[in-house]
């Protein structure tokens, strides 16, 4: 099978994808530790595609327990270039309503300890993260999605809390004072490390529910999220189908080579155990610089 140069995470709802043809599990060792799961390699639409489920089969992974480092790695590992991610989030806005498509362009942090760069241990990089995920892969998950029926709102702001428990009314509120387009537990780390691993990264974010502003709507509920998910399931791999076919063979954005100026520690100053553990990243700026 041909290198699989598209990954795709699962969110909630999305463990699996049975579209694709000639599925293998592949396990994946990282100096980070272990993965939500096995990786999935297979053909989706003729497309060489690696798929993994972000909370594991069956959901087993807290948001806050997720090793986002060995996902992203993983992925780098088996030469993944672009990463489409599939998730369930709350909307914060009224023209947003459940079972509605949102492709994010921006993010807000409201996680706490949660671990997102593979950068320290001798080497220090800054990445630029001014616009965090890739415009191209983003106009192309929008378009798929209006092609399989969704209402789509391209571009918005996805707010990453901690959770696991969903928001209480006065930070919904704070929330919608901001700006937030819609709220999630997820994404933010995964962007952050995949732009430093200089993968194209964009999100489908599934509304699933108002989370608890709307005065016309209950609080969400797993009850509620659980049954509009398997809705969504159907939508999210009908835009993921679509988006590998329409996605252009070679990259032309400036996420392959994110990492060109970030790197500010000297090649040679960068301990041997610290080039070993990021070498799929750091390889070709320090190759030969030692």
């Amino acid at each position: 099978m041909e290198q699989a140069r598209i990954g795709v995470i699962g969110g909630s709802g999305l463990y699996r994808m049975p579209e694709l043809a000639s599925s293998t599990p592949v396990k994946v060792d990282t100096p980070f530790g272990s993965p939500s799961d096995d990786f999935r390699k297979g053909l989706l639409k003729g497309v060489p595609v690696v798929f993994l489920a972000r909370h594991g089969e069956g959901h087993r992974i807290l948001p806050s327990e997720i090793n986002f480092r060995a996902n992203i790695y993983g992925f780098k590992a088996l030469g993944v270039e672009r990463l489409l991610s599939v998730s369930a989030v709350g909307s914060l806005r009224e023209e947003i309503a459940p079972l509605d498509v949102v492709v994010p362009d921006q993010f807000i942090d409201r996680t706490r300890n949660r671990i997102s760069t593979f950068f320290g241990d001798g080497v220090v990089a800054h990445v630029s993260f001014a616009d965090p995920v890739c415009g191209e892969m983003s106009r192309t998950m929008a378009e798929s999605a209006r092609r399989a029926g969704a209402k789509v709102h391209e571009g918005g702001t996805y707010l990453c809390m901690e959770g696991p428990a969903f928001s209480t009314r006065s930070e919904s509120h704070l929330y919608r004072s901001w700006g937030a387009s819609v709220i999630g537990m997820t994404n933010l780390q995964e962007a952050k490390l995949a732009r430093e691993a200089e993968i194209c990264y964009a999100t489908l974010a599934m509304a699933t529910d108002y989370d608890c502003w709307h005065e016309d709507e209950e609080p969400v509920t797993v009850e509620t999220v659980v049954a509009r998910l398997s809705q969504n399931a159907r939508t999210a791999l009908l835009t993921l189908a679509g988006a590998v076919e329409r996605l252009p063979r070679e990259r032309t954005c400036p996420c392959a080579n994110a990492l060109r100026n970030a790197i500010l520690t000297e090649p040679a100053r960068i301990p041997e155990e610290t080039r070993r553990k990021l070498g799929p990243i750091l390889e070709r700026y320090v190759r030969g610089r030692a």
